[in-house]
């Protein structure tokens, strides 16, 4: 066994049926709310000029983290460019290489679809599907998941369509495309972190995305309609989403799964000193679970450092515990990836210490049993 697959738990993560029903209706909610004509408009107030372009098209394997309080789930983050989906779905047959073989038709199928999908939304149903795709990431070949994103390739080129896995700075882009060895690219699966591309490496593809030159999926818009962490406070505030909800059950469905969300900028700071140990704060500009603090662990000193800008106060909402064989119990968070309001799978992450890692023996990825 491979040390990627290392990142493969034993264990079996139960999950009520009725969480995971929830589970989907928050996802498709979400998925509606982001294409509020409304909704945008307020957001993008708030957003840079990358993120309030509309490339016309939405963002492949985004996913949804959950800890799960008996049978109701709450939701923790959103992501637009999660790793794991592929060592998530290993899981269920661990003794399998990560190679498009190791896939089952069917799943092969409904991946590969939601890039066709992009490509025509973004082509204007030009193009039934790409004809060159390059996997960006900041130096893939250090990346933890860089395996998965080979993987992927091999998926792409058994699809027929030649891929590569690639750093942005290997790439020619600009106002009139994007290149790679010379080779013009239609779409890149992007896995960089540098959501907004606001960096110098990622400036090139800025200006051809702008340009309406590539189909850069996942993208700042989806991003900052859905995973900025901002976006959580807008969903928890009852007052500002309700011109935008259907129904009394949405915001049923909201205030029963998201935890309370506030800028630190929006509260009393001593109110919020006091009830501290029932609250995790974390950075809005980071991914992951960089920089996230704990209330109960956090000193007065480093609270009165946190940017009150940029700071989002979130309900703490204990993970809960998974029995592992041969292990001691473990932290359990609960994802799903999606593709706009359909969801494509879902996995567990067993993991100890303060935040999700992938580096707890007997913990990684775990098999998920609807019960």
């Amino acid at each position: 066994m491979s040390h990627f697959h290392e990142n493969l738990s034993e264990a079996v993560v139960a999950l009520p049926a009725v969480a995971l029903r929830r589970m989907c209706k928050l996802v498709r909610l979400l998925d509606r709310l982001s294409r509020h004509a409304g909704y945008r408009s307020l957001v993008y107030q708030d957003l840079p000029e990358t993120a309030r372009f509309d490339p016309g098209h939405y963002a492949v394997m985004m996913c949804y983290d959950f800890h799960l309080a008996g049978d109701m789930p709450r939701l923790i983050e959103v992501n637009t460019n999660a790793g794991g989906s592929l060592l998530a779905y290993l899981s269920y047959n661990p003794s399998l290489p990560i190679r498009p073989e190791s896939l089952a038709p069917k799943m092969k199928a409904r991946l590969l679809r939601t890039f066709a999908a992009e490509m025509r939304q973004f082509s204007g149903g030009s193009k039934p599907r790409p004809e060159r795709i390059v996997i960006v990431d900041e130096e893939p070949i250090q990346q933890h998941l860089y395996p998965e994103m080979q993987a992927f390739a091999d998926l792409f080129k058994e699809w027929g369509i030649p891929s590569e896995v690639a750093a942005p700075e290997q790439l020619e882009a600009s106002e009139e495309g994007v290149w790679l060895n010379g080779q013009p690219v239609d779409l890149v699966y992007n896995r960089h972190c540098d959501f907004y591309l606001e960096s110098e490496a990622m400036s090139g593809l800025r200006k051809a995305y702008l340009a309406g030159k590539i189909c850069l999926t996942p993208n700042p818009h989806m991003y900052g309609l859905l995973a900025d962490k901002r976006r959580m406070v807008l969903w928890t505030d009852p007052v500002k989403r309700a011109p935008y909800l259907q129904s009394d059950q949405d915001a049923d469905i909201l205030d029963a799964i998201l935890p309370t969300s506030n800028l630190l900028a929006e509260l009393d700071l001593q109110e919020t000193w006091s009830v501290r140990k029932q609250r995790v704060f974390k950075p809005v500009d980071s991914f992951g679970s960089r920089g996230v603090l704990l209330g109960g662990k956090i000193s007065r000193k480093r609270f009165d450092e946190l940017p009150l800008a940029t700071t989002l106060v979130q309900e703490l909402v204990p993970p809960s515990v998974t029995e592992v064989p041969n292990f001691e119990p473990m932290k359990t968070d609960l994802r799903l990836y999606a593709y706009r309001d359909q969801v494509l799978g879902v996995t567990a992450r067993l993991y100890r210490g303060q935040v999700t890692n992938m580096r707890t023996p007997g913990g990684g990825f775990a098999r998920v049993k609807a019960i």
